[in-house]
């Protein structure tokens, strides 16, 4: 590693699922790319795994505005993306003052690196469909005024506000992709798509009998992972710097991405999925439908993988992996 010619990226969430796929879609074209962690005795490296010799590890914590400076500093990329924060809805509601610190004044601290260590740098801020919320219309564009419904929607929010006013404030290149929910098998198993794959797998095998879901007609606007990290990318590449929404354009409903799981096993959702009220949200967001034009126009951008491709992915991946440790259990 260290090649002077290959353009050099900071990611910061690398071993989240958009960083493990940003990550390996950068060292695809070439880039030397460096992933920030925050230091703990315990590292989750399994999504990186497969690239993590490929990749420098740097320490520093989103929660340190000198860390931040350092780091930079140390690093001197061309690009930064913005991927980390705490990006689980539920647990907002739970931890409200840790999400702000992380995932609003977080990205306020990467900012403020970038203009004091060197402005020409290029930021990626990773904005979300939950910044809409309680959608002022449909289908949600970069210009539909924000209703945010969950204190992690309300912090996101307030990041992707300060990258527009360091934009406009400092000249800087800095983008905000709003990307609307884009799932993998390398999803968390708190998120409902994750959830729903998991438990398929586990009830085909025997080894669960029931799913508990919340509310099964929120309506979301679903796409694949590795579709949304190109988009990232493409934005850094242009001439002006801008902010564009990042979806599919199509929606279903949470019982939908269900009956598709669970079918492509050969199952009736109805038999296993019953509705739990502690799974509802203090503030339900109903219906996520984005709206990719400027994207298509000024990026060349759409989705390659559908929603039910997609669900499907997951379910396999699930059924192997529960496959291989029924395996593994029953080894000698």
């Amino acid at each position: 590693m260290g090649n002077d010619s290959a353009p050099r990226a900071l990611i910061t969430g690398v071993t989240g699922q958009d960083g493990s796929y940003l990550a390996e879609l950068l060292l695809d074209k070439g880039y030397e790319v460096h992933g920030v962690i925050r230091r703990s005795s315990t590292l989750p490296f399994e999504r990186i795994r497969h690239i993590q010799d490929r990749i420098n590890i740097v320490n520093a914590d989103l929660g340190d505005q000198v860390s931040m400076i350092d780091v930079i500093s140390e690093v001197r990329p061309r690009e930064v993306y913005n991927l980390a924060a705490q990006s689980f809805v539920p647990t907002s509601w739970k931890q409200p003052i840790l999400t702000g610190e992380t995932t609003a004044l977080g990205v306020t601290r990467v900012l403020e690196a970038i203009r004091l260590v060197d402005k020409s740098i290029r930021f990626y801020q990773a904005s979300s469909s939950e910044m809409f919320g309680h959608v002022r219309e449909t289908p949600q564009t970069e210009l539909t005024p924000f209703y945010p419904r969950s204190p992690y929607g309300v912090a996101k929010v307030y990041g992707h506000w300060i990258t527009v006013n360091y934009r406009e404030s400092y000249n800087l290149f800095a983008c905000s992709g709003i990307l609307f929910n884009h799932e993998s098998p390398r999803r968390g198993l708190e998120f409902v798509t994750r959830k729903v794959t998991d438990a398929v797998a586990r009830i085909k095998f025997g080894l669960q009998d029931e799913l508990r879901l919340g509310n099964l007609d929120a309506k979301r606007d679903w796409g694949f992972a590795g579709d949304y990290v190109r988009a990232m990318w493409l934005m850094l590449q242009q001439d002006e710097p801008g902010d564009y929404v990042i979806s599919s354009g199509t929606t279903h409903t949470v019982r939908a991405m269900c009956e598709v799981a669970f079918s492509h096993v050969g199952l009736d959702m109805n038999d296993f999925v019953k509705v739990d009220p502690k799974f509802y949200r203090p503030a339900e967001v109903e219906l996520l439908l984005g709206d990719y034009a400027k994207a298509k126009k000024a990026l060349n951008w759409d989705p390659e993988v559908s929603f039910e491709q997609l669900i499907r992915m997951m379910v396999d991946a699930d059924v192997k992996r529960v496959e291989k440790e029924l395996r593994e259990t029953d080894a000698p």
